[in-house]
């Protein structure tokens, strides 16, 4: 009897894989396989190199491959391949708090892990409203998010993100949630770094307050930079005063730094860059390189001190996962803060993010763009649409960048480039080169 071979059968079907985020029958037309990766680039399977823009999706932050990264996943399958987090531990979990912690701004002091940015978003927001329940507050329940702000696709996440396509099929959201505007207008075109202007957006969430009042509030959950929305810097101020409002009002802020989280802008935390401590930090994807899913929800004591009443043996949080804490994934964490260290990213950010800086903005004056933002390695180009035809221009670069080894990611007619933080000048000048000949050929 010849032996049942499940990857062999029905070998030609092209349907079996449903892509998140990803036009199935577009894609099939023209698929994209890579078969290895290496530094700054991907391998496909016909032997093209593509010089990685975006880091894996902003979280191969070391690079691909990295061997210290790779052994040490390698070394813990043999050893512990898995172990529940429900009620016992391992070494490997209390030592990846304990890093993790300690790489995260003071009296940042614990760490609750998840298996994703979107588990950590969802974790931090039942923690929010946990800790009001935990005080005798149990009035606060609502949550503010903010425009264009991107926190994962679970349900929670969802409904605090700001982007609309990605909610509308899924409605109806939970619904005590209200928004801040995006603190972004045309006068803040073309800024270097943080736009000097602006800081007056933040006087939004007094208006969201005096409609809602502060006594229902649980918490505010912005982006440091948004991110999957378009890349957007907060004016200089703007997150001191979101600060000092929660303060003030007994709401708690909670930083999403899933994409700018572990040396994207030359810090471990965004939340250290700009100088403004939050009371929960959501983290993920830099996290393991991008080499094993795992995410983090960082809270101040303070937060954690709250539940840690009542009798000894009882759940404090009654909440988690099957993967928190997976050994792997923290083997993976320990060897990537090791490989940062190694490698002196943070530093080589601070040193080459200018080069990086005044290379993308060169770009100012190429065919169609209408807007540049930069902060440490993360950039957007954002492009004039076509009329009638938006995203369409940046997609026929998109193809063309591709053509030319050059794998790249747009939201609409937004580049978004991120690439991984070991770069250097060589692959900065060729990134920039392929998008400029890009921008010249298409309509």
């Amino acid at each position: 009897m010849t032996p049942f071979d499940p990857i062999a059968r029905d070998s030609n079907r092209t349907d079996a894989f449903w892509m998140p985020f990803t036009p199935q029958r577009q894609y099939r037309q023209r698929p994209i396989s890579i078969a290895s990766a290496s530094g700054m680039s991907y391998f496909t399977e016909d032997g093209c190199e593509l010089l990685d823009t975006m880091a894996g999706l902003w979280c191969v932050n070391a690079g691909h491959a990295q061997p210290k990264i790779v052994e040490a996943i390698r070394d813990m399958a043999g050893r512990l391949d898995y172990v529940s987090s429900f009620k016992m531990s391992h070494p490997g979990a209390e030592a990846t708090a304990q890093a993790l912690t300690n790489l995260a701004p003071a009296s940042i002091d614990h760490a609750f892990f998840t298996g994703s940015g979107s588990e950590a978003v969802e974790t931090a927001l039942k923690i929010a409203r946990g800790y009001h329940q935990a005080r005798g507050d149990g009035r606060r329940t609502k949550l503010i998010g903010r425009q264009k702000s991107y926190h994962g696709v679970n349900f929670g996440g969802l409904s605090v993100s700001g982007i609309a396509p990605h909610k509308r099929a899924f409605g109806p959201l939970l619904g005590d949630v209200a928004h801040l505007p995006l603190p972004y207008d045309e006068r803040m075109r073309f800024s270097i770094g943080q736009p000097e202007c602006g800081a007056e957006y933040a006087d939004w969430l007094e208006r969201l307050i005096a409609i809602h009042d502060a006594s229902t509030i649980a918490a505010v959950i912005v982006e440091p930079i948004t991110g999957s929305g378009g890349i957007y810097l907060p004016p200089v101020g703007y997150l001191e005063k979101l600060r000092e409002i929660c303060d003030r009002s007994g709401i708690l802020l909670i930083f999403d730094e899933v994409i700018t989280g572990f040396g994207r802008l030359g810090e471990y935390f965004a939340s250290q860059y700009f100088g403004v401590t939050p009371d929960i930090i959501t983290c993920a994807k830099g996290l393991t390189n991008g080499a094993v899913p795992m995410g983090a929800v960082l809270v101040r004591d303070t937060v954690f001190d709250a539940f840690m009443h009542g009798p000894a043996e009882t759940i404090e949080l009654f909440h988690g996962y099957t993967y928190s804490a997976h050994p792997l994934a923290c083997a993976a964490a320990l060897a990537t803060f090791a490989v940062h260290q190694e490698l002196r990213i943070n530093d080589h950010v601070r040193e080459i993010a200018p080069i990086w800086r005044n290379a993308v903005h060169a770009l100012k004056d190429a065919p169609h763009v209408a807007d540049i933002r930069t902060a440490g390695i993360l950039s957007a180009i954002e492009l004039t649409p076509r009329p009638d035809a938006p995203g369409a221009r940046a997609a026929d670069c998109l193809d063309l960048c591709l053509a030319a080894g050059l794998l790249v990611r747009t939201s609409g007619d937004t580049f978004l480039l991120s690439p991984p933080l070991i770069i250097a000048e060589p692959a900065i000048g060729r990134i920039i080169d392929t998008l400029s000949a890009a921008l010249s050929e298409v309509a």
